[in-house]
């Protein structure tokens, strides 16, 4: 599986989104894939940002990491996108993300690749699925191929979500990942990439 180029694309206001991001990055370098961990841009005002303490602390420390571009979706073979719920619906900042991406989907370049995603909520019936199949439309235009963990491993009857991955975050969104979110970002991380590295070598 080294050959599997994946991209991890998200968006985290608090930092939650960005704690999954990095352990689906640490998991798919130990499974030998290349990876590129990307942030899509910030498009709250500064006062919006400035409101919230953890907002603002994340976005000060998480400024200067690399953003995510058209072609980061364009040179993977697989992408995991990943957004915290907004009304049941994917976060504005990875919406228009995906919305700049008309040119490489008008050429054909982000069909045929392998892709899931993540999502995080403050309650347990917060639209983690609605998000996760809002998110889905986008990878059926683009032709891709949906990856979704499903109940392919017993461990998805703990963690309960086949969409993809998610958590709940709580009131003050600060309920750290637990066993059970951790071991479906990585069984979702890890079979992303076997399916990736199946399609390649067609």
């Amino acid at each position: 599986m080294a050959d599997v180029k994946l991209s991890i694309i998200y968006y985290s206001s608090t930092g939650t989104l960005h704690k999954m991001a990095e352990r689906l990055t640490e998991t798919a370098q130990k499974a030998g894939a290349d990876v590129r961990l990307r942030q899509v841009a910030e498009l709250a005002p500064p006062e919006a940002i400035a409101s919230n303490a953890a907002w603002s602390q994340h976005f000060d420390r998480t400024k200067n990491e690399p953003k995510a571009t058209a072609d980061d979706v364009v040179w993977a073979d697989a992408v995991l996108f990943g957004s915290p719920t907004r009304y049941g619906n994917v976060a504005s900042q990875l919406k228009q993300f995906l919305d700049t991406l008309g040119p490489q989907w008008a050429q054909g370049l982000l069909a045929d690749k392998a892709y899931a995603g993540f999502t995080a909520t403050q309650t347990r019936h917060g639209g983690q699925e609605s998000t996760l199949l809002a998110l889905y439309n986008t990878v059926h235009h683009f032709g891709g191929i949906l990856v979704p963990p499903g109940y392919t491993d017993p461990l998805k009857f703990v963690d309960g979500n086949p969409y993809g991955v998610s958590h709940v975050t709580g009131g003050n969104n600060d309920n750290p990942l637990g066993d059970a979110e951790l071991a479906a970002l990585d069984h979702l991380v890890q079979r992303i990439i076997r399916i990736a590295a199946k399609l390649k070598s067609e």
